[in-house]
């Protein structure tokens, strides 16, 4: 199935085009038993005319009815197609990207999908408390898998050594499951799992920017 740009879009970014936008929902911690807390989330890929979505996820923890209780966390990072570098790519730091990308259409994009008709990405996430992780995976349609290949912690950190994620698109839907261990001897755990919606308008939600957050 050829990859196709659904609107004027940077072309490496097709396989990732359909997280575009924001979402909000509800979601559980641990295994999303009965009794696990609850919390509400509101998810945002945006893209910057550059070959990645920049990522980022603020959640609360929350009542059943989702009345808000209180500031969980945020994460924020970076996505991207995963492919070797080339000298016109943008960076390090503020070095300019060439005018004319290395991949100008959906076309050239096709050549990066893998025999298995998913294509590689990589994502970088980094949270509160001196850690960031590096992820890499496939994408494959609306559905994608991730598994750290690097995880970053500062004296500021808890235990964490390793986690993997999944979302995908369910009924217009994005459903998404993050599983952790916190040390090498540990099995990946279930850490959080949820439900969003997608929000017609970015600006539209109870946690868009400018949205007024309980204290």
């Amino acid at each position: 199935m050829a990859t196709e740009l659904p609107y004027d879009l940077t072309p490496e970014l097709a396989p990732l085009s359909w997280l575009i936008g924001a979402w909000e929902g509800q979601g559980r911690l641990g295994d999303g038993s009965d009794g696990t807390e609850i919390f509400y989330q509101r998810v945002d890929f945006a893209e910057h005319g550059l070959p990645f979505l920049e990522y980022r996820a603020e959640s609360w923890l929350c009542e059943v009815d989702g009345t808000l209780l209180r500031p969980l966390s945020v994460e924020a990072g970076f996505w991207q197609v995963d492919r070797p570098r080339v000298d016109g790519d943008v960076g390090p730091g503020l070095s300019p990207a060439d005018v004319v990308p290395a991949y100008r259409s959906a076309e050239d994009v096709e050549a990066l999908r893998g025999e298995d008709d998913a294509f590689a990405i990589t994502a970088t996430i980094t949270h509160p408390g001196s850690m960031s992780e590096l992820y890499y995976g496939k994408i494959k349609g609306p559905q994608l898998q991730l598994a750290t290949d690097a995880v970053l912690r500062g004296s500021a950190s808890g235990e964490y050594h390793r986690a993997t994620r999944m979302a995908g698109l369910v009924n217009a839907q994005l459903f998404w499951r993050w599983d952790t261990a916190a040390t090498e001897q540990d099995e990946l755990q279930a850490h959080a799992s949820a439900i969003l919606d997608r929000m017609p308008d970015p600006s539209e939600g109870r946690l868009a920017p400018g949205a007024a957050r309980p204290r």
